[in-house]
């Protein structure tokens, strides 16, 4: 389906009600341990409470409700036949016990319109590492609860739950673990509640649908750990293709209340063409990689999040290899706002988050080469949300106004504020490269015909896409990139012309706080 990342260097549902336990006594496998503490942050952000869902799940009903199917898991295939031989809108309810399919690769339950699944406690769907796929076909409104889903081989880029990406699904208190490809894919409408995602091959979750048309997601108050056990990044170096969730050309989405810790890779990864996200009261912990990467995407809150000891693994492994990126834990690539792309901001709203001993702090990158129609676009085929037809990013069109400006995807109308940047270098182990804050691009090279060669775009994310720090605290060793990765500013040239980045904020040279 085309998701391919970027080289770094070269180129709403009703609220649930949870209860959400304080971060306490987890421990992870991470790099170096991250043990989740209750996080009091002071007067830029309020304490987020961690979702330990798959430590403690939630039972389900112990008896049939009336009406309901029972599924027997002495009887391979049994939930399977019963979906086939039921109308639409049946609820089945599975016993305690070990399901399983027939013993075919393409052997899965085909749901109906309006079908509940509901697992009784301890019932659990197992694929064996035989069966694709668990739940699939395209009926709305489907309803998955209680049930564990595992040793499911999805191949590369598909999915296990919701396979074919139909809308309207609602999953909750389930846990989704042990499978190869995606856990879960995801519809237009969907819901994902209160569920596990753990330790899969690829993602957690994969929410791309085929023709772009995933509106209205929610992702509220789920553990993502542990994904990627593939690593997809090393069989398919550059791919892009790993981590906890990947969101692709998603038009609406709330993410909030979610505990996404120890992945292989980024934790959350919005990229390509995605508009109107808001990731609020997350704990974002420990994951190899990135914590949050926005790219070639629109208009977004990250607001009230907890980002502690992130990109530990990949920040290092850099590092070590002498390349001066600044790879950050936050890194918003080609993504800003824009006005002219409806949505509940017009803006990246960066605010009263905590990022807490992570490799790095914030980027914001701009891809000089990266535009409609260039081969550095790795999102073959894409454009802009300006754009409709792509063929028209060509020249002598693409010189001039507006497809000068729209075929561009643009680091736009960032705004990072009231947020807390602490580092202490002991615990990260670091001793460069590891506390920066960064706004920069290449300069355009190809192809020949790119109308954005030289340093034009260096110079508009730097100095005139309103892109803006202020009114935040530092503590710790911090410095920041405008510019060359190999001349970095304090914070007097931070603050001073021509940059006038972070007005209003304070910095402490020491560590923690």
């Amino acid at each position: 389906m085309g998701i391919k990342r970027r080289r770094w260097g070269a180129s709403a549902a009703a609220p649930l009600t949870l209860a959400l336990l304080a971060a306490t006594g987890c421990t992870s496998s991470s790099d170096a341990p991250a043990e989740p503490t209750a996080t009091s942050s002071g007067s830029v952000a309020g304490s987020v409470a961690v979702a330990r869902v798959c430590a403690n799940p939630a039972a389900g009903p112990t008896s049939a409700p009336a009406g309901a199917v029972t599924v027997d898991p002495a009887v391979v295939g049994d939930l399977a036949a019963k979906t086939g031989s039921s109308p639409p809108n049946t609820t089945f309810w599975l016993l305690p016990g070990r399901h399983t399919l027939e013993p075919d690769r393409y052997a899965q339950v085909m749901a109906k319109e309006g079908d509940t699944y509901l697992g009784a406690p301890g019932a659990v769907l197992d694929g064996r590492k035989t069966n694709n796929y668990a739940f699939s076909g395209t009926a709305p409104d489907v309803t998955i609860r209680y049930l564990t889903v595992q040793g499911f081989v999805a191949p590369h880029d598909e999915g296990v739950v919701n396979h074919d990406m139909a809308d309207g699904w609602v999953i909750e208190h389930a846990t989704i673990q042990y499978n190869s490809g995606a856990g879960l894919m995801a519809g237009a409408r969907q819901q994902v509640r209160a569920s596990c995602l753990r330790d899969n091959g690829q993602y957690g979750m994969n929410a791309y649908k085929t023709g772009d048309s995933i509106k209205g997601l929610l992702v509220e108050g789920n553990e993502v750990v542990g994904n990627n056990t593939d690593d997809w990044e090393k069989q398919q170096p550059g791919c892009g293709c790993t981590g906890g969730i990947k969101f692709w050309a998603v038009n609406g989405a709330d993410i909030r209340g979610n505990w996404v810790h120890d992945n292989r890779g980024t934790g959350l990864w919005a990229d390509n063409d995605n508009n109107d996200f808001r990731f609020e009261d997350n704990v974002l912990e420990a994951n190899d990689g990135a914590a949050l990467i926005y790219e070639t995407s629109y208009n977004a809150v990250i607001r009230n999040n907890t980002i502690r000891r992130n990109n530990w693994v990949e920040g290092r492994r850099h590092a070590a290899d002498g390349d001066d990126f600044p790879h950050a834990t936050v890194y918003v690539s080609e993504a800003g706002g824009e006005p002219r792309v409806p949505a509940r901001t017009d803006r990246i709203e960066i605010d009263h988050n905590v990022l807490e001993d992570n490799w790095s702090g914030i980027t914001l990158w701009e891809n000089a080469d990266r535009f409609c129609n260039s081969p550095a676009n790795t999102s073959t085929g894409y454009c802009t949300l300006l754009v409709k037809d792509t063929r028209r990013c060509v020249k002598p069109a693409i010189d001039t106004a507006p497809l000068y400006a729209d075929c561009r995807w643009k680091t736009q109308r960032v705004d990072i504020h009231d947020n807390r940047f602490a580092l202490d270098t002991s615990v990260v182990k670091c001793s460069v490269e590891c506390g920066r804050m960064a706004v920069l691009s290449n300069y355009g090279t190809y192809p020949d015909w790119s109308p954005y060669k030289g340093k034009r775009v260096a110079e508009a994310i730097t100095l005139k896409q309103d892109n803006r720090w202020h009114d935040n605290v530092y503590r710790g060793p911090w410095s920041f990139i405008a510019d060359d990765p190999g001349r970095p500013l304090d914070s007097a040239q931070w603050q001073g012309m021509p940059y006038q980045q972070d007005a209003g904020s304070t910095f402490a040279a020491q560590a923690g706080g």
